[in-house]
């Protein structure tokens, strides 16, 4: 009986043998790529990598940075909308730059009404009472001079019926009530001739200078609202509400460092490529009027024309752009832009990585 067993379990063994040879013997077809993988389209082309920008006649994608730092109270516009020229886009908390622009204000008015106040002299209810006590002080001498001469006749008719003292005292009436007289013309003068010219020249510079100083805090208070520089796109919106701010950007979490508020780019049917040439491929760039190139999204078989711009004239550090860490940087690069037309259905956004073969016509 066991052997019986024995034999039967042999013979399966075989039986499975014998089919995980023919299992495993079969040749299976290899499935075809998703996408080719990118190649020269050129006999000595060189390769470069490039990232697409929006397209900008000369420099890169916008980088919008506030002039003032504080808080965000109010985000106008999300990625991807298209804006005007002059459209606000962030608003920054200004409660202390308002109150400062009212003080200032408030400052301007005041010597503006310190200026109106001397160019409106004389005042005619000020003219009336100079006028009024130069009536008095004509009647006063008239008073003084008419005792007098009563004095004078009496003492000359007869010596002993007034006293010298007397006649003395009222000589001097009169020319007190005199000089009392010239004094409140000269008063009445004063008062016609209104505030002096002096006065006036200086207080109307105190109001042009006040009013400059409201001129720059209104345009510190204008500000504390980003608007779009040129018509464009929104590319990135780094903000959020209550988000702080400054001239030097905005914190960034994932990277832990300093990103611009806002990045604008062209609103146009194209996009830049600017691609980075090692500088020990430098010498076999060909003359730009003989420069053909060729991009190649990754991930997909297209492969687009491109059009050479420009060559920045600065060979510049390596920028990692693959960001691996054993990517090396101290290779220095020559940037090369290009353009191409935006592809109809395909979706390709700035700041995407591609590659760039350079080649000569």
């Amino acid at each position: 009986m066991s052997n019986r067993i024995i034999f039967a379990l042999s013979l399966v063994g075989v039986v499975i043998a014998l089919l995980c040879a023919y299992l495993f013997g079969i040749v299976t077809k290899a499935q075809p790529p998703v996408f080719n993988p990118a190649s020269n389209p050129y006999d000595k082309g060189i390769y470069a990598n490039g990232i697409v920008e929006s397209y900008q006649a000369n420099g890169q994608n916008i980088n919008i940075y506030p002039e003032v730092a504080g808080t965000i109270r109010h985000i106008y516009v999300n990625e991807g909308d298209t804006v005007r020229a002059g459209a606000p886009l962030l608003a920054i908390d200004d409660t202390v730059q308002q109150a400062a622009v009212a003080q200032q204000k408030a400052q301007r008015d005041a010597a503006a009404t310190t200026l109106q106040e001397l160019r409106a002299q004389p005042r005619k209810e000020a003219l009336a009472v100079a006028q009024a006590q130069v009536a008095q002080a004509d009647a006063s001498l008239r008073t003084a001079e008419d005792q007098f001469d009563k004095q004078r006749r009496s003492f000359d008719i007869e010596p002993r019926s007034v006293s010298a003292d007397t006649l003395d005292t009222a000589r001097n009436a009169v020319n007190a009530a005199r000089a009392g007289r010239d004094l409140v013309r000269r008063q009445l003068e004063l008062t016609q001739a209104g505030a002096w010219t002096y006065d006036i020249r200086n207080q109307a510079r105190q109001v042009e200078a006040l009013n400059k100083t409201l001129q720059g805090g209104t345009a510190l208070l204008e500000k504390y609202t980003i608007r779009a520089p040129v018509d464009g796109v929104v590319l990135s919106l780094n903000s959020a509400l209550g988000s702080y701010v400054s001239p030097q950007g905005i914190y960034d979490t994932y990277t832990q460092g300093a990103a611009p508020a806002l990045v604008m780019g062209a609103n146009d049917d194209f996009y830049n490529v600017r691609c980075y040439i090692d500088e020990i491929l430098i010498s076999r760039l060909p003359q730009p009027d003989h420069i053909t190139a060729q991009m190649s999204i990754r991930g997909t078989n297209i492969k687009l024309p491109l059009q050479f711009l420009r060559v920045r004239p600065y060979v510049s550090p390596k920028i990692s752009l693959s960001d691996q860490r054993q990517e090396r940087v101290d290779v220095r690069v020559l940037p090369v832009i290009f353009r191409f037309a935006k592809p109809n259905g395909t979706r390709i956004y700035p700041g995407q990585l591609v590659d760039v073969y350079v080649g000569q016509k």
